[in-house]
C-alpha cells in the first residue's frame, strides 16, 4: 500500500542527539546562531525549540527572517535497553538486556498538533507546512487526534489533511480517538469524510471496536448513526458487543463521560442497533463469556434479557458459568456468587458432579459462590478428603460454613432443601421468571433462588 510515508525520503532531516544542550539551554540555539549565521541546521533547531514551547512569537520572528523549512523532519533518536528473549545456547535460558538503537521522526507540524498549539500550528500551514506529511509513521492529524486538540483536528482539515490516511501502524485518525475528550475531534474527522468502518491492519478492528473497548458510548453512538456495522468482525473474529464486555473490567465502571456504567449503557445501544448477542469469536467465545469471566453483573443480566444463550460452549468447552467460577476469588470483590445465582436461575448447566473437587478447590476462598452452586444439585456426595484441597487457613477463616459442609458426608439433605430442588426442576430454565410470582413468604422465594444463608443444611 502506497502511503505519504515516502515523503520523508523528500525532507531534510536534522538529528537532535547531536545538539547537546538543546533542552537544558535555549540561549544555546542563540549562541551558535551568532556564531554560525548561514547554517540551515541551527536554524532548524531553532524553529524546534519554538514549535516544542509554543513560542508563536519566535517562530513568527524565524519564519520572516529566515528561510526555514517547514516540512524538516527531526530525528530524536535514542538508546534504550530492550530485552531480547533468544534460544539457550545463544544466551542462556531466558534472554538478555540489550542496547537498541531507536530511531523516531517528527516534524513541526507534528509537534505542534500534539502538544495543541494551534496558533504555531496555523503559522506553519499558511507557511507551506504540508499537512498529510507523515513523520515517523503518524502525520499531524494522527497526533491531534491521539491527544485530543479538537481545534488542531479542525484546522488541519480547513487545510487539507486526510480524515482516511493510515498511519505506518495501519490506524486511521478514527482509531486514535480513545478518551472521552476525543469525541469532537471524532465528530470533525466524519463530518469531513472519514470512514466509521475501515478496519485497522493488523487487527482488523473498525473504530466502533475501539469505542467499545474503551466504554465511549457518545463515541460508538456517532459511529453507528453514521452507518457502522454493529456486527462488523475484527480479525479475532470478535463484535464491538463482544469487546465491549471484555473491556468492562471495574467494579462500577463509572463513565468517563459522565455519570453511568458506560458499559452497560454502550451494550444496552449495540443491542438495540442489532447487535447480536451470542456471536461467538474465533475461538467460540460470545459476549455471555466475556461479562461472566470479568464478573459483570449488569451485563450478564441485560444479555440474558436479550436472549443470551445461557449454555454457549466455547472452544475449550467452557460455559458461562465455568468462566465466572475460574474468577470467583481473583473478583471476590465484584460478588461473583451473584452472577453463579444468576446463571443457574437462568438454567445453565451445572458442573459436571466429579470436577467438583476441582471447583471446591479453586473457590475455596469464596464460600457464598461455593454453596450456592452446591444447592443448585439435590444430592452431592461430600467426603472428608475434600478437606485436603482446601487450604487449612481458608477453612479457618470460613470454619461455620465449612463445618456444615463436611458434616454432610454420608448423609442426605434436609427435607426443606430436597423439596427445593424439586421446584427448581419442575421450573427449569425459568426459575428467575416464575419463583417470584409464588404466593409465599419473601424469604422462601429467595431460598428458591438460592440466595446463600452462609451454611448447608
Amino acid at each position: 500500500m502506497l502511503r505519504t510515508v515516502r515523503l520523508e525520503d523528500l525532507c531534510s532531516t536534522v538529528r537532535l542527539d547531536g545538539c547537546r544542550g538543546l533542552s537544558e539551554d535555549p540561549g544555546w540555539i542563540v549562541r551558535q546562531e551568532e556564531e554560525e549565521e548561514g547554517r540551515s541546521d541551527v536554524r532548524a533547531v531553532r524553529l524546534y525549540w519554538a514549535v516544542l514551547t509554543g513560542d508563536a512569537k519566535e517562530l513568527r520572528t524565524l519564519l520572516k527572517r529566515n528561510y526555514v523549512d517547514v516540512d524538516v523532519l527531526y530525528d530524536v533518536s535514542r538508546e534504550e535497553l530492550e530485552w531480547r528473549a533468544k534460544t539457550v545456547t545463544t544466551f542462556g535460558p531466558s534472554g538478555l538486556w540489550s542496547l537498541e538503537y531507536k530511531r523516531e521522526l517528527t516534524s513541526p507540524l507534528c509537534i505542534a498538533a500534539a502538544q495543541g498549539y494551534t496558533d504555531c500550528l496555523c503559522y506553519l500551514l499558511e507557511h507551506g507546512a504540508r499537512p498529510n506529511l507523515t513523520a515517523g509513521g503518524k502525520t499531524a492529524l494522527h497526533e491531534a487526534c491521539e491527544n485530543g486538540n479538537t481545534e488542531c483536528v479542525e484546522l488541519l482539515l480547513e487545510h487539507g489533511a486526510s480524515p482516511t490516511l493510515q498511519s505506518e501502524d495501519g490506524y486511521s485518525p478514527l482509531h486514535l480517538c480513545k478518551t472521552p475528550q476525543t469525541l469532537r475531534c471524532a465528530k470533525a474527522l466524519v463530518r469531513h469524510g472519514a470512514k466509521v468502518d475501515v478496519p485497522s491492519e493488523d487487527e482488523g478492528e473498525t473504530p466502533l471496536h475501539v469505542a467499545a473497548r474503551h466504554g465511549l458510548q457518545h463515541h460508538a453512538q456517532l459511529y453507528l448513526r453514521y452507518g457502522a456495522k454493529v456486527n462488523a468482525r475484527c480479525t479475532s473474529g470478535e463484535t464491538p458487543l463482544g469487546t465491549a464486555c471484555a473491556g468492562a473490567q471495574g467494579p462500577s465502571n463509572e463513565e468517563k463521560e459522565g455519570g453511568g456504567d458506560s458499559y452497560l449503557q454502550l451494550c444496552r445501544m449495540l443491542l438495540a442497533y442489532g447487535a447480536d448477542m451470542n456471536m461467538a469469536d474465533n475461538d467460540r467465545r460470545c459476549p455471555l463469556h466475556r461479562a461472566a469471566r470479568n464478573v459483570q453483573l449488569s451485563l450478564v443480566l441485560l444479555l440474558l434479557e436479550y436472549g443470551a444463550d445461557v449454555n454457549s460452549i466455547d472452544y475449550n468447552g467452557g460455559t458461562p458459568l465455568s468462566n465466572v467460577l475460574q474468577n470467583a476469588v481473583i473478583k471476590s470483590e465484584l460478588q461473583p456468587h451473584l452472577i453463579v445465582q444468576t446463571l443457574l436461575n437462568h438454567g445453565s448447566i451445572k458442573v459436571w458432579p466429579l470436577a467438583l473437587l476441582k471447583v471446591l478447590s479453586t473457590c475455596a476462598a469464596a464460600p457464598k459462590t461455593v454453596e450456592i452452586l452446591f444447592n443448585s444439585y439435590t444430592q452431592v456426595v461430600v467426603t472428608y478428603k475434600w478437606l485436603d484441597a482446601i487450604p487449612e487457613e481458608i477453612v479457618q477463616m470460613h470454619q461455620p460454613f465449612y463445618e456444615s459442609l463436611f458434616a454432610l458426608e454420608c448423609k442426605p439433605r434436609c427435607l426443606q432443601h430436597l423439596c427445593r430442588s424439586t421446584v427448581r426442576k419442575h421450573f427449569g430454565k425459568d426459575c428467575h421468571l416464575l419463583i417470584p410470582r409464588l404466593p409465599i413468604p419473601k424469604y422462601l422465594q429467595h431460598f428458591l433462588l438460592l440466595e446463600p444463608e452462609g451454611f448447608l443444611c
